[in-house]
């Protein structure tokens, strides 16, 4: 067996991490610890995978859920595709498989949202098949001990990557020395500041012994962030809030969200035609959300209406008690606002000019 891959078992059958709550587990809870890790760290993964597998124990379950349903034991991890891709494959599993994970890396790759690292994940921690896997935490490793540069994202450094994950592979034990990789990745080969000491390769690694723990892995070449801009239309009666579903694809998809404009004449106009009858309104604090490829600034426009319009109860709309909106498909950003309407709910103001909306008299002209 190769050095490598025999220090890395001992050493984490030693100091390697036995007590999260998927491992051991059938291949459905590995499938989906893999996909709720992905970009996210453990500590934030593991109380929604507990409330998610609580209320989804198996796949038969997941695929008779709503995509709301699962949407709603998402909200807050972020990354939402994941969560309609989980729930899209357990529905073709549920078809197709008659309810029960598929055992070929060729089916379980096929499945949406799955790449070839989580489809051998799965493999080897589930079914302790000889396969390798490469994801963040995983190339990080490889590019220090291997002393490979360039960017993990470009299709040539991947290739590299991958032949070393496949050439370290050990004839026995793939489930140990896969979880010995990733925690390897997570506890001693982090981002910054490597704790090289407790290294168990650390003696042949190629970035100790030249001295560039802190150049490998090369970084993803820098571009600036892209600033974009929304507002949001808190709109309101008593405890109640409207909220939209936005479409299935893009930031958000399938999610529950206040209506959301380009700018604060977009909301006005949108208002204005929709025969709506404001009582006061204010602008609330701007604020600001970064996504993993831009950075959104979003205004709210909190408007207290004086009676609910039969237009807003349209497909695709719905009128709900705020805290019963919480309990919702709904994003970081919007929970964050439902928050601040539920805790602090300041007196509309009159016409207040400071509203991005104008109130509307019954015929839907500003007063």
């Amino acid at each position: 067996m190769p050095f490598f891959a025999q220090r890395l078992i001992t050493w984490q059958r030693s100091h390697g991490r036995h007590d999260l709550p998927w491992q051991g587990q059938d291949a459905y809870r590995v499938w989906l610890s893999e996909i709720m890790l992905q970009q996210t760290q453990v500590a934030t993964v593991i109380p929604y995978y507990r409330r998610f597998v609580a209320s989804f124990p198996n796949i038969a379950a997941l695929a008779a859920a709503s995509e709301d349903e699962v949407l709603a034991h998402w909200s807050g991890l972020g990354y939402y595709a994941r969560g309609r891709n989980l729930h899209k494959a357990a529905r073709i599993i549920a078809e197709r498989f008659n309810g029960v994970f598929p055992r070929k890396f060729e089916d379980i790759v096929e499945l949406p949202g799955i790449g070839r690292s989580t489809a051998a994940a799965v493999c080897a921690l589930a079914y302790h098949e000889h396969r390798a896997i490469l994801d963040g935490n995983v190339k990080r490793v490889l590019a220090r001990y291997c002393g490979i540069e360039g960017w993990g994202g470009e299709k040539k450094v991947e290739e590299r990557l991958w032949q070393q994950a496949e050439a370290l592979l050990p004839p026995g034990d793939v489930a140990i020395y896969t979880q010995a990789l990733m925690d390897m990745g997570a506890t001693v080969c982090v981002r910054s500041r490597p704790r090289c000491a407790a290294c168990p390769v650390q003696a042949d690694c190629v970035a100790v012994q030249t001295e560039r723990t802190a150049e490998l892995p090369t970084p993803r070449p820098k571009k600036a962030v892209p600033e974009r801009s929304a507002v949001f239309l808190l709109l309101t009666h008593g405890n109640d809030i409207l909220l939209e579903k936005r479409p299935g694809s893009g930031i958000w998809g399938g999610l529950w969200c206040p209506p959301q404009f380009d700018d604060e004449d977009a909301a006005r106009d949108w208002f204005l035609r929709s025969g709506m009858e404001a009582r006061g309104g204010e602008r609330l604090e701007e604020f600001t959300h970064t996504f993993t490829h831009f950075r959104l600034h979003i205004t709210p426009l909190k408007v207290e209406l004086a009676r609910k319009p039969l237009r807003a109860a349209e497909p695709g709309r719905v009128w709900l008690e705020v805290g019963e909106a919480l309990g919702g498909a709904i994003p970081t950003p919007v929970r964050t606002l439902l928050n601040q309407l539920q805790t602090v709910r300041p007196e509309p103001v009159e016409g207040s000019p400071r509203s991005g909306v104008q109130p509307a008299d019954s015929s839907g002209r500003s007063s």
